[in-house]
């Protein structure tokens, strides 16, 4: 079974201390990154293992791996050989693993690691990318048969993460490590088990990175519930780009948590749509929910879709079965039964509304605002997309400027904001600056991060009865939870969800 590695990289051991044992209950073993300590400190490394009482992975990275060690490489083994020659008889006490790289080769070094119960772990690095002969390198990293081989490569695409999970596959037979840095190797550290990888890199929060990508302990440990999953887990999952921005696997895990449901639900960052749905068959995923900017993307890669997805014309929940996949859009529903909910109407009729964007979002307001016989206008930075949307529904249109902002005093009942602007990590973006809040208004903003955009707190403070994505998102994840499992959602689970 896979297990929870915690790397330490403060500049002291005491230091490194206090972090373990905030993330203690969480991991299995740790890794002290030696080149990360002050000066003096490495000279006490070899009593670390008995400091700790866990197994201890020993690791003096260089710069050129993506560590901190600066000094030659004589000195490098010279503190290696000092942390392990000098082993306990009692071999708890000793290192239990040492991370040697592909091109150091000290026969006298990996002897006494060797002789004192040290095993080697023989690893390469590349933040360059995922060359296309992985396989055959992993299988030349091991020199000795007893060496845990560990692979960690930076991908640059999805793409190259699905070049590293059917090198996982094709090397079952081997003991290993293998995992992907960075944004796009997220699911490999939560999939571990399934890609045969014997051991998972965490950071604590708050701590030095010792590699990009790394998740925090506890999170791995309690949110995914790693040392759950097994190769009969079932994957679920949302795929968008650049998705650093999703509360999906929150509500998610915790209801399959609640429930104690052998399913587990991961992030995938997708920068091209195809190659998830090559990643998705190589992993045997189940089901995903699929955000910005593949709503409209996904289409061709689906054998059936429902009346909603053809209607509007962008999918936002997808589910695996033996005919193929089969598309569906839950964006509308939750979107129709939040605002009315809000707004203590059942249907949008003899209220004129303004859309701001033309995107798959706005797709699905659009279809649900003419479903429920409200009248709109759609406004867009492109007028030609706004149109494109529009036409079918025999709504007004135009562009995202001082002309469009003017038709708005014949749409300004409910604005409903669709597109990304003013999320966090460009919460100053306002799409509506142009316009002036009377008060009156109803404003729906689909960003529920932050809480209030910019564009809500002026409606706010204009007086207007606003209202962020929050209720949204709650309800359709609550749909396509129907979906994922063919069942309704159990609702009395909210009161314990704590979302």
């Amino acid at each position: 079974m896979a297990k929870i590695c915690l790397c330490l990289t403060e500049k002291t051991l005491s230091q490194d201390m206090v972090v373990l044992e905030k993330y203690r209950k969480y991991v299995d073993l740790v890794e002290l990154r030696v080149d990360c300590l002050e000066a003096d400190e490495r000279l006490l490394i070899r009593r670390f293992p008995e400091m700790v009482d866990l197994p201890v992975i020993l690791t003096i990275r260089r710069e050129r791996d993506g560590g901190r060690f600066t000094a030659g490489e004589g000195s490098r083994i010279s503190l290696l050989s000092k942390a392990l020659a000098f082993a306990n008889a009692d071999r708890r006490h000793n290192f239990a693993y040492v991370d040697m790289e592909d091109y150091l080769n000290v026969p006298s070094l990996e002897e006494v690691a060797r002789t004192f119960g040290t095993r080697i772990i023989r690893s390469y690095h590349n933040i360059q990318g995922v060359e296309d002969n992985l396989v055959a390198r992993m299988r030349g990293l091991q020199q000795v048969g007893d060496e845990l081989v560990k692979v960690a490569v930076m991908p640059h695409s999805l793409e190259e993460v699905v070049r590293v999970v059917k090198a996982a596959r094709e090397t079952k037979d081997m003991d290993k490590i293998l995992l992907c840095m960075g944004h796009f190797g997220t699911p490999t550290r939560i999939l571990a088990e399934q890609l045969g990888s014997q051991i998972s890199y965490t950071t604590g929060k708050g701590a030095c990175v010792a590699a990009p990508g790394q998740l925090d302990p506890q999170e791995l440990a309690e949110l995914y519930r790693f040392r759950d999953i097994t190769a009969k887990t079932r994957i679920f999952g949302i795929t968008g780009f650049p998705l650093t921005i999703t509360f999906s696997p929150t509500f998610f895990n915790t209801v399959f948590a609640l429930e104690h449901r052998d399913a587990v639900y991961v992030p995938f960052p997708t920068d091209a749509i195809q190659s998830f749905m090559s990643l998705a068959a190589e992993l045997g995923i189940a089901g995903a929910s699929v955000t910005v900017p593949h709503k409209e993307g996904i289409l061709p890669y689906l054998s059936q879709v429902s009346q909603e997805v053809q209607c509007i014309g962008a999918c936002n929940t997808i589910v695996s079965s033996p005919q193929g996949w089969i598309g569906s859009n839950t964006d509308a529903l939750g979107f129709s039964d939040a605002l009315l909910g809000f707004i203590g109407k059942k249907s949008f009729k003899g209220k004129r509304i303004t859309i701001i964007g033309a995107g798959g979002a706005a797709r699905a307001v659009a279809a649900e605002v003419y479903r429920l016989h409200g009248k709109a206008l759609i406004l867009n930075r492109n007028a030609l997309r706004a149109r494109d949307l529009a036409t079918p529904y025999r709504f007004a249109w135009g562009p995202l400027d001082d002309q469009g902002i003017a038709r708005m005093d014949k749409y300004e009942d409910i604005i409903i904001q669709t597109t990304s602007a003013g999320m966090e990590g460009h919460a100053e973006a306002d799409p509506l600056e142009l316009y002036t809040f009377s008060g009156k208004e109803v404003v729906m903003d689909l960003i529920y991060k932050p809480e209030r955009t910019c564009c809500l707190q002026r409606a706010e403070a204009a007086g207007c009865r606003v209202l962020n994505g929050y209720a949204m998102l709650i309800r359709q994840a609550q749909l396509q939870y129907g979906h994922f499992m063919g069942l309704e959602f159990p609702q009395h689970l909210m009161a314990r969800m704590h979302v």
